[in-house]
């Protein structure tokens, strides 16, 4: 009896900066995520899902529709989520209630593929790398969700307005990542492919010793990576990243125009 190959298609997503659950953006995004699970494709979403998660107790129109997404697609596939620098605070119960997996920052994905939100890289931004290390201390985001809902969501708007200021008078080059940082923590890690977001610049790029693939936020389009990985020894693994119209909608990425 001959053993038949087998394909596993994994679709990865981040910056959705998710706030409105009647616009375009969340439509295209829930259409995406109930059409990849329909065909079993194990989704990742690296970071910066909502622009902001205030709490897994939070009860606004947002939290319920994008819980009630993530559920009704996780009970037919796998779904992992990494944490952004905007939804730090999605927690445990999050997940239970979901049926999601959080996942590690940085993420090593079947011994290849190096995963990251992405910010861990942007070392040149010593004063986000200091916000980073406070808003991802297990002390800091315990006193905050002691806080009644709406003081973090009033702690959450000026934050967010403050970030805005801030990024206004940075030089767009310290924003990116430093490249020697990406190569050092993918090669500690065995990885020759690295996937992450953060920065809003998709592209493909190529270092010395790896390939780095940046996904991009969803603004004017959607953006999201497939790979497809086969089960015999002798194929390769294939990583693409694919623009999408942000139509509400979701068409097949085979069609949808390449990077």
């Amino acid at each position: 009896m001959t053993n038949q190959t087998q394909t596993t298609r994994q679709v990865f997503l981040s910056d959705l900066h998710l706030d409105n659950p009647q616009d375009e953006r969340f439509t295209t995004f829930a259409a995406v995520i109930a059409a990849e699970a329909a065909v079993g494709a194990h989704l990742y979403i690296l970071g910066d899902l909502c622009e902001v998660w205030v709490g897994d107790d939070d009860n606004g129109p947002l939290a319920l529709a994008l819980t009630k997404v993530l559920e009704d697609a996780a009970q037919q596939t796998k779904i992992a989520l990494m944490h952004g620098n905007r939804d730090f605070l999605f927690g445990e119960p999050f997940a239970r209630r979901t049926g999601v997996q959080l996942l590690e920052d940085p993420y090593v994905l079947d011994g290849q593929v190096l995963l990251s939100h992405g910010d861990m890289f942007c070392l040149d931004d010593e004063a986000y790398q200091q916000a980073r290390s406070l808003l991802r201390s297990a002390e800091w985001q315990a006193s905050v969700l002691d806080q009644s809902l709406d003081a973090r969501r009033q702690l959450a708007q000026g934050m967010r307005a403050q970030s805005q200021a801030n990024n206004a008078n940075k030089a767009a080059n310290i924003m990116d990542v430093r490249v020697s940082e990406v190569d050092r923590v993918a090669t500690a890690a065995g990885c020759a492919q690295v996937l992450h977001g953060h920065t809003h610049r998709p592209g493909i790029h190529q270092h010395e010793k790896i390939t780095r693939f940046v996904l991009g936020d969803w603004d004017r389009c959607g953006w999201i990576a497939v790979r497809q990985v086969s089960s015999s020894p002798a194929a390769q693994s294939r990583l693409e990243l694919i623009r999408i119209p942000l139509t509400g909608r979701y068409e097949s990425a085979a069609v949808c125009p390449a990077l």
